[in-house]
């Protein structure tokens, strides 16, 4: 069993040649401002534990943080305010990151619930399929949803991202928070 109350930051990396790959990774990436700092407090049941920004695109780097002595759990920064069809610092980054990465047991996809699927998302799903790594979906901010919304999201997780598991998540009633927990935990060795 992982405790996840068992977590403190290590450090913050730029590229593979700094990375930690010394213990299994577990990802958490998407759109800036989609709640990733948020979800990895809420998972750590920690408020302070990731920088929250009112500012999207405040986190630049990887940020390793180490659980329970077993595995990292690294923030990336959020894609969405750069020129597309452009290779900057943050697509040299994540490619690094991601080439030939062993140690990536999982990614954990943050899309904002109350959003349509930008260009980025799908280019995004399209990279995940070709990497062929574990991959979960996290529709955050699912309290501000109502039923006839969810299902339609619900829809979308089925038919336009096809091969996913996908879970809801609301950082106001921490719903679905243990069962991610759960299913990060059925990834690391």
């Amino acid at each position: 069993m992982i405790n996840f109350r068992n977590i403190k930051f290590i450090k913050s990396s730029t590229n593979k040649n700094d990375a930690l790959l010394d213990l299994d990774n577990v990802i958490f990436i998407g759109r800036s401002n989609v709640g990733k700092s948020t979800l990895i407090n809420l998972i750590a049941d920690n408020k302070s534990l990731a920088f929250v920004s009112k500012r999207p695109g405040q986190t630049k780097l990887l940020n390793y943080f180490l659980v329970d002595n077993k595995f990292y759990l690294v923030d990336a920064p959020g894609y969405g305010y750069r020129k597309l069809g452009k290779k900057d610092d943050f697509d040299l980054m994540m490619d690094s990151y991601f080439s030939n990465n062993e140690s990536l047991k999982l990614v954990v996809w943050l899309l904002d619930s109350r959003r349509e699927l930008s260009e980025e998302d799908l280019d995004f799903y399209d990279l995940l399929t070709k990497l062929n790594v574990p991959s979960i979906v996290v529709f955050t901010k699912a309290d501000k949803l109502n039923q006839s919304e969810k299902a339609k999201i619900t829809k979308i997780a089925k038919t336009s991202l096809s091969g996913f598991e996908y879970i809801f998540t609301s950082s106001l009633n921490k719903k679905n928070i243990d069962e991610l927990r759960q299913k990060i935990s059925m990834y690391i060795k």
